[in-house]
């Protein structure tokens, strides 16, 4: 398949800033971003199942399938040299907690960080 698939809220201040932080570190290439308001964002949640008027957790797509929540932020974590080890320990805390932990910030992302009307990534 090539590239690693990141599938994002492209309005979220806290998701963009993400993926500016994973284009600036991550190894070149390794990911590719897509916005899930994009036309290829909808496909994509389409052909994986997920609803498309609203995303909840960061979608990785490589090739094991969709990971979302907090194993796909620690798949995608890991691609990265220097974040490896945390995420090799982080993968040590149970996932409900990890979960729990990753869905309140999800929920609450935009109240915390706002919106924003550019995003990272071109459609």
């Amino acid at each position: 398949m090539g590239k690693n698939i990141i599938i994002f809220d492209g309005e979220c201040n806290l998701c963009n800033g993400v993926v500016g932080w994973l284009l600036k570190f991550a190894p070149t290439d390794s990911f590719k971003f897509v916005a899930f308001q994009s036309p290829y964002g909808q496909s994509l949640l389409h052909t994986f199942g997920f609803p498309k008027k609203e995303l909840t957790t960061v979608i990785l797509i490589d090739e094991a399938g969709a990971h979302t929540h907090s194993d796909g932020f620690l798949k995608i974590i890991s691609q990265i040299p220097k974040w490896q080890l945390a995420a090799a320990l982080l993968a040590f805390i149970p996932r409900i907690i990890r979960d729990t932990i990753y869905n309140l910030a999800s929920k609450n992302r935009v109240k915390w960080f706002g919106k924003s009307n550019t995003c990272t990534v071109s459609f």
